[in-house]
Order: C-alpha cells, then sequence, then structure tokens
C-alpha cells in the first residue's frame, strides 16, 4: 500500500514526526468540553471524550512506527498494523487529524481502509464503507475536536512532502489549519502576467483579453456571467471562463482588482488590490490548490501571504503582520443576454480564456451538494440555496435569500437591514448603501457564506 508522492526527499517528513511524539507527551493540554449546537449532535452524534495528559511511551512509539512508515514505505507489514491499531485504541481523537491528512494522500484502497478503521475507533463512529476520508474529516470538523500540540509542523511535512510548492504557505499564522485539506490540485506560483504559460494547477489569468459585447458571438444570451461595476466602467466575466481559471487579476474603472471565483461555494468575488497602506505593493492572487471547507484558498504569489477567501483578509504571512484587509466590489450574477442589454457598453472576457473547456459544474459535479468535507451546516437554508451576502457598516454579515429577494423586489418593494438596501441590476442583486454606494455584495451558496460568517442575520429571519 502506498500514499500518492513526490519527488523530494522525505527526510524532513521522518524528523518532524519523531520530534512530534517526543514533544507531544510534554505539552498535552487539557482541553475543556465545547458545547455544539442541537443540529451538530442531531446529524453527527454526540462527540467522544477528550483525554487529558501526556500520551505513554507505547503509544509514543505506535504514533512513531504507524505515521512514518505510511509514508516512507511502499508497503505495510504486521509491524504496521499492529502499531495503527494501539493508536486506534488510545481513545485520543486528536490523533484522528493526522490520520486524516494520511487520508487525503492514500492512493490504495486497503490503505485507507485501514486508516478508516483506526480514525473510527478514535472517534467512536462506525466505519465508514465510502468516501472514507470525507465521513471522518466531517465528524473533526462538526464536533471541533482539538489538534495536538505541534499539529502545523507535522500537516506542513505530510504535505509538503507529497506535493511540491507548498513550504511557504504552512506557516503560523490566523488560520486554522485544521480545516486545511488539499483540493486535488497544484499550487499555481507562476509570476505575474506570465499565465499564458501552461501550468499543471488552475492557471489565473492576468490582464485578459476583452472584447465589446457585440463581437461576444459566442456567448448565449442564458450564459451565466459575474458582472462588475467600477467608476462607471462595466465589465462580465463569464461563468464558463472562471470555472476554468477560477481567479483574475484585472484592472477596471482605473482600478485594480483581484476576482476569485470558488466553483464549490459558487461564489465569484472582487477585491480592490490598489490604494493600499503605504509599503504594500499589489498582491496578485493565485490558486494555491488548498481547501477550507470546500473554499478555495487563495494567496499572493509575491509574499506567499495566504488570504481568507471570503473576508479577503490576509491571514499568514508578510501581509497578515500588516493586517492587510482588501475591500469589495459588489459582484452581480445575472445572465449574459440581461446584462448586455442593461449595460450595453460592457466589456466581456474573449472566448480563448475557457481553454476549449465548458464545465458546469453547479448542475454537474456539485450538483447533490458540497464534494469536499464541511463539517456541521446551519440549518435554516438549504446547503446550496443561493444567498447575496454583504457585511454591514456595524461590521453585521447579512445574508438575503436569492429567491425571496428577487421576487420582493420585483414586486417593488424595499428590502432593507441596517445601512444595507438591495437593487435589481442586470437581472441579478447588489447592494448599495441609502445614498447608493456600492457595499461590495456578492452570491454564494449559503453553506459556504454561513461557515464563514457563523453570525449572520437571515433574510427574511
Amino acid at each position: 500500500m502506498a500514499l500518492a508522492s513526490g519527488s523530494r526527499s522525505r527526510n524532513f517528513l521522518i524528523a518532524s514526526l519523531v520530534g512530534f511524539s517526543l514533544v507531544w507527551s510534554a505539552e498535552l493540554k487539557s482541553q475543556e468540553a465545547v458545547s455544539l449546537p442541537d443540529y451538530v449532535t442531531e446529524q453527527f452524534g454526540k462527540p467522544p471524550a477528550v483525554p487529558d495528559g501526556p500520551l505513554s511511551e507505547e503509544l509514543q512509539t505506535a504514533v512513531q512506527v504507524a505515521f512514518v512508515d505510511v509514508l516512507t514505505q511502499s508497503t505495510w507489514g504486521q509491524e504496521q498494523t499492529g502499531a495503527l491499531r494501539k493508536v486506534a485504541e488510545s481513545k485520543d481523537p486528536r490523533i484522528a487529524w493526522i490520520i486524516a491528512d494520511l487520508m487525503r494522500f492514500a492512493s490504495g484502497r486497503q490503505l485507507n481502509t485501514a486508516l478508516a478503521g483506526a480514525a473510527s475507533r478514535l472517534l467512536e463512529i462506525e466505519e465508514p464503507t465510502e468516501n472514507h476520508w470525507g465521513v471522518v474529516t466531517d465528524h473533526l470538523i462538526a464536533w471541533n475536536i482539538p489538534a495536538p500540540p505541534d499539529y502545523l509542523e507535522v500537516k506542513r511535512a505530510i504535505f509538503t512532502s507529497l506535493v511540491p510548492g507548498w513550504e511557504k504557505i504552512f506557516v503560523e499564522g490566523d488560520i486554522d489549519w485544521r480545516q486545511v485539506s488539499w483540493g486535488g490540485v497544484l499550487i499555481d506560483d507562476r509570476a505575474y502576467d506570465t499565465t499564458d504559460e501552461a501550468c499543471n494547477c488552475i492557471p489565473a489569468a492576468d490582464n485578459p483579453d476583452i472584447s465589446s459585447a457585440e463581437d461576444a458571438i459566442w456567448l448565449k444570451d442564458e450564459d451565466i456571467v459575474f458582472g462588475i461595476e467600477v467608476n462607471g466602467e462595466y465589465r462580465a466575466y463569464p461563468r464558463r471562463i472562471m470555472e476554468v481559471r477560477e481567479m483574475v487579476n484585472d484592472t477596471l474603472g482605473g482600478r485594480d482588482l483581484g476576482i476569485p471565483y470558488c466553483t464549490l461555494c459558487g461564489a465569484a468575488q472582487a477585491y480592490f488590490t490598489d490604494q493600499l497602506p503605504q509599503g504594500i505593493e499589489r498582491p496578485v492572487l493565485r490558486t494555491s490548490g488548498l481547501l477550507i471547507r470546500s473554499n478555495k484558498v487563495m494567496y499572493d504569489v509575491n509574499t506567499y501571504s495566504v488570504f481568507d477567501t471570503f473576508l479577503g483578509k490576509a491571514v499568514t504571512g508578510p501581509l497578515a503582520e500588516k493586517n492587510l484587509q482588501l475591500k469589495q466590489a459588489s459582484v452581480v450574477t445575472t445572465d449574459w443576454g440581461t446584462w448586455k442589454k442593461a449595460h450595453p457598453e460592457t466589456t466581456v472576457l474573449v472566448e480563448a480564456l475557457a481553454l476549449g473547456r465548458d464545465f458546469d459544474f453547479r448542475n454537474g459535479r456539485d450538483a447533490n451538494g458540497p464534494i469536499f468535507p464541511v463539517g456541521d451546516v446551519d440549518p435554516r437554508l438549504p446547503v446550496h440555496e443561493d444567498v447575496i451576502g454583504v457585511v454591514t457598516a456595524s461590521g453585521k454579515p447579512v445574508a438575503f435569500q436569492r429567491s425571496k429577494a428577487f421576487a420582493a423586489l420585483k414586486n417593488g418593494d424595499e428590502i432593507a437591514f441596517e445601512n444595507v438596501r438591495l437593487k435589481l441590476d442586470a437581472g441579478g442583486i447588489r447592494a448599495v448603501d441609502a445614498d447608493g454606494s456600492d457595499l461590495g455584495s456578492h452570491q454564494a451558496f449559503w453553506f459556504a457564506w454561513s461557515q464563514f460568517h457563523p453570525q449572520t442575520e437571515l433574510w427574511p429571519g
């Protein structure tokens, strides 16, 4: 049995795991019980007890043998089976985080089954028969099981040893590394404006070519686009292109923008990447190949600072040290026919940027819900319900159920929450202030908005 592997040496990985087994016992701290919402225990059951105190020497050895050998050998023998059994019998569910990380890269069903069995015993759940990693990780997230001490060091060793390019990504910061997983693709680490070069990644587009609306004969009226307006200049970003690129660094209305699209969250956002505090250069946003609860993890290729994609806040690296918070412009999700009729002066990205591909993830791959672990989901709306999300002047996040808001606005009703007013725009919805100023709203799936804004208000309540 083997793991998917890269070509680099694993010496650092072995040293980290050996060191982990020794340090863990000295630094293990007691964990207080976490109060969970009723809907979590209804779906996932009650979490297991999390023990206090150090590991025994026997368990330290078992952790070392099982996890080091899993990652460094191509065979699985009796010694490893015995060590993994001892880990499973430890009744310490914190270890399940490391097992889940290993499971994400395991290439053989036999190894996956063995790891899933051990994690299931630690979590006291029924062993999954399929989607082993997803089931285990969902429980870990939903129950908020604490990570073991030095977890980031071990996780960094696992991830960077098996997939190259993340050495500068896995660093301390304002990010919950437990929830970070691999999206199955490699990092896009190409320098700015070299996006014509092929990459084994999700390829961002810098300074994309555009055309007029009348020249965009390849687009059908019913095709979904993401419309953005800055300083009276309009541009449409077709979903067909954004599902291939997932990130665009552009200039519109005299302003620089970074525009991520998370296919998994149904969310296109637009961040201003200029007019920043003194000493900060324009961040160039790229896709890292990592996910947090089925949301893409973006980063700045110049400083390797990671951003919270939903919040636009730098959470690691030099830009986090400078507390960089990007401001948003609104993104209107609508169809091409309605957008170009309302804004005939609009420009639009050219068809060549789609690279000959024509995906429809929303109605295909993602039609039955999130395909990566998300843990618990606020039950007030279905997971894939569309919402219009915005943050009020007081800092309160609020989500408007799109279907109901659209019907109310078409009926002439006013929709307001604190300083937020909703208005129709070219078949979509945007949020503005009382004086009509843009508030940086965007559309997303409910599961994603509610995860990254757990205290969100919901309209209608």
